[in-house]
């Protein structure tokens, strides 16, 4: 059955069509929760409120891209949960264990094929990039993480944020200045075509 109709048919009641649907976003749901967030524990309660909320609202769906409707469900729960922390979350740079125990690397970015030292590379690169992430306002990271994570185009992040192209164009471009400034502080750390010249640096 195509999306369509899993659509359709998920709006008539059938919950077996929306699990499937759930099923071919989940993993996406879940990770623009955690880069929004930041935070496991927090990524995984706003995917659910997400869910529960795509559950109760699919009949308002109208046709488009189902995966910016999603996005848009999971940013907004995203959100609330900003509001409740009253903060702007944080993700340590160097994450802990359950004991309290420094991890060698987070959970998200197990690869077994990875040596350990472009492992010790790869968890140092992501952290820092989170780090960027989180110092951005949350406006700025949802569009961030919709257009360059999750790869949705200008017009789908603009139907997933609810304003105009042109504002999401401007808030991509400032977002992607302020995460290149700094990940500039990290400099080190970052593949040498993100680097810039130490001509210019200068």
């Amino acid at each position: 059955m195509d999306e369509l109709a899993l659509i359709t048919s998920a709006q008539r009641g059938d919950l077996d069509s929306f699990n499937t649907l759930i099923l071919n976003y989940q993993d996406m749901v879940f990770n623009t929760a955690l880069r929004i967030l930041g935070d496991d524990e927090l990524a995984a309660d706003a995917s659910q409120e997400a869910f529960i909320s795509a559950f109760r609202s699919i009949s308002t769906f109208r046709g488009g891209s189902f995966k910016a409707w999603m996005l848009r469900t999971v940013t907004n729960a995203c959100y609330d949960e900003l509001r409740r922390q009253k903060r702007r979350p944080t993700i340590q740079l160097e994450p802990e264990t359950e004991d309290g125990e420094e991890m060698d690397s987070p959970r998200w970015l197990a690869d077994p094929g990875m040596t350990p030292e472009q492992k010790a590379e790869a968890d140092d690169l992501e952290h820092a990039i989170q780090h960027c992430l989180d110092s951005l306002p949350a406006e700025f990271r949802a569009v961030v993480v919709m257009a360059d994570i999750q790869g949705l185009d200008y017009t789908e992040v603009a139907q997933a944020a609810r304003v105009p192209l042109g504002t999401i164009k401007s808030r991509l471009a400032r977002a992607r200045l302020r995460l290149r400034e700094c990940l500039q502080g990290f400099w080190e750390l970052l593949p040498a075509t993100f680097r810039l010249n130490e001509e210019n640096i200068a």
